[in-house]
């Protein structure tokens, strides 16, 4: 009998340790490896050469995804507004000041929008390797100097201080946001099996501008009162102006930095998006709301619950959008393997899986087009439900695409939309 009872026992100790092993192994397996240099290089392409205040603020707000999407509704519904004036208007939003800061900048959050898996990926590469986005950021600056097309304008001011390149506004009041190819900027890109990432929509930002040869630029934004963080190079790190971050968002105190008032990333502004590596997961869960924590997921799981949560934000927050109701829909119904996204970013031809399903997207977007062109011929009439239905105004339609993937058509102004169906 003892001799029995012993056998259990080593097998029930054999079985844990053996399952303890699988465990640990098939976490292993399931962890994405860091971010390579040639990765983060075409990561951080579109905006390296941006201003390094703005390019700070880029970063600290895609650790927040969620956030992102609903300040780039907020920014769609007030088409007039940019600036200082916008800043001004989101006061009570409940987003992170990072967040709240990119109003100013209403083409900078159309692309973050638009493009949320390089978002999320922008994000989850500065939360986990901050030196190392930073050391992409100035190998992009050397080859932009190096092909001729950086320099100082009257937009902006290129010096090198030690060895870093750094960008400021030529006139502090003054943001300005250049529109450019990544292709023709850098010159020969030296990673064919990681082409640089590139927003086709940035050649409709400023209408009559051309992009082939190199950075283009239209008005500046008022902007000098969204601006409260920078680069710190020789610290490989990011500077917080604690006046200037809280004369944005009145609830951010010296809490949300660390001693040396440097940025620390807030994972309660995070909602239920999961973190990409165990290093990151480890470090803030306990810092996360319960019902984050529930809806937390690990390894590669971690995207799929971003997608479900940002494709269940859209849905959730679709009364508040103006524009076509049929756009509407195909960002839900087009994206359900992916993150709602309305086109893919042209990367040298090659087509990005995490985009996948934006053809059905599309499908549903003509269809909404047509029964907008319906409802304009009819002139409003009302539909099922007591809906009507306005034609949009205060602004013309635009249609962004490239050859990565379809473009979704962004109604301009505030315009009405359909009733429900």
């Amino acid at each position: 009998m003892k001799l029995l009872r012993s056998m259990v026992l080593w097998w029930l100790a054999a079985s844990i340790m053996l399952f303890s092993a699988a465990q640990a192994q098939g976490n292993a397996a399931s962890s994405p490896p860091p971010f390579k240099a040639e990765e983060l290089d075409a990561l951080l392409a579109p905006i390296a050469l941006y201003p390094d205040s703005l390019l700070t603020q880029i970063l600290m707000a895609s650790t927040y995804p969620l956030e992102v999407v609903q300040a780039a509704r907020w920014s769609k519904a007030n088409p007039k507004l940019s600036g200082d004036a916008a800043v001004r208007k989101v006061e009570n939003e409940p987003w992170d000041v990072s967040v709240k800061s990119l109003v100013a900048f209403p083409n900078v959050l159309e692309m973050m929008n638009e493009k949320l898996d390089w978002t999320q990926k922008l994000g989850d590469a500065f939360l986990a390797q901050q030196q190392d986005v930073m050391a992409a950021v100035q190998r992009l600056r050397q080859r932009a100097q190096a092909s001729g097309h950086l320099e100082s304008n009257a937009q902006q001011v290129v010096k090198t201080e030690t060895q870093y390149i750094v960008i400021e506004p030529a006139q502090p009041q003054t943001i300005y946001v250049p529109a450019y190819n990544p292709t023709v900027v850098y010159g020969a890109w030296p990673y064919p099996t990681y082409p640089p990432y590139y927003y086709p929509g940035v050649a409709a930002w400023y209408p009559g501008t051309a992009l082939v040869s190199g950075l283009a630029w239209g008005v500046g934004f008022a902007a000098a009162g969204a601006i409260f963080g920078g680069w710190n190079w020789g610290h490989g790190d990011v500077d917080i102006d604690i006046n200037r971050a809280t004369n944005i968002d009145r609830n951010f105190t010296r809490n949300n930095t660390n001693v040396s008032n440097k940025w620390q990333h807030n994972p309660q502004h995070r909602g239920n998006v999961g973190y990409r590596d165990p290093a990151s997961r480890e470090r803030y869960a306990s810092q996360r709301p319960a019902a984050a924590d529930r809806g937390e997921y690990r390894g590669r799981d971690g995207e799929r619950g971003t997608r479900d949560n940002l494709g269940g934000e859209r849905g959730a927050h679709r009364d508040t959008l103006p524009g076509e109701r049929g756009g509407d829909r195909a960002d839900r119904s087009g994206q359900r393997d992916g993150l709602p996204s309305h086109g893919d970013f042209d990367r040298g031809g090659q087509r990005n899986n995490a985009f996948e399903g934006v053809g059905n997207g599309n499908r549903d977007l003509d269809r909404g087009r047509a029964s907008t062109s319906q409802m304009q011929r009819t002139g409003g009439h009302n539909l099922g439900g007591g809906g009507s239905y306005q034609r949009p105004s205060g602004g013309s339609s635009r249609n962004f695409s490239g050859s990565g993937g379809g473009g979704g058509a962004r109604a301009g102004g505030g315009g009405g939309r359909g009733g429900r169906r």
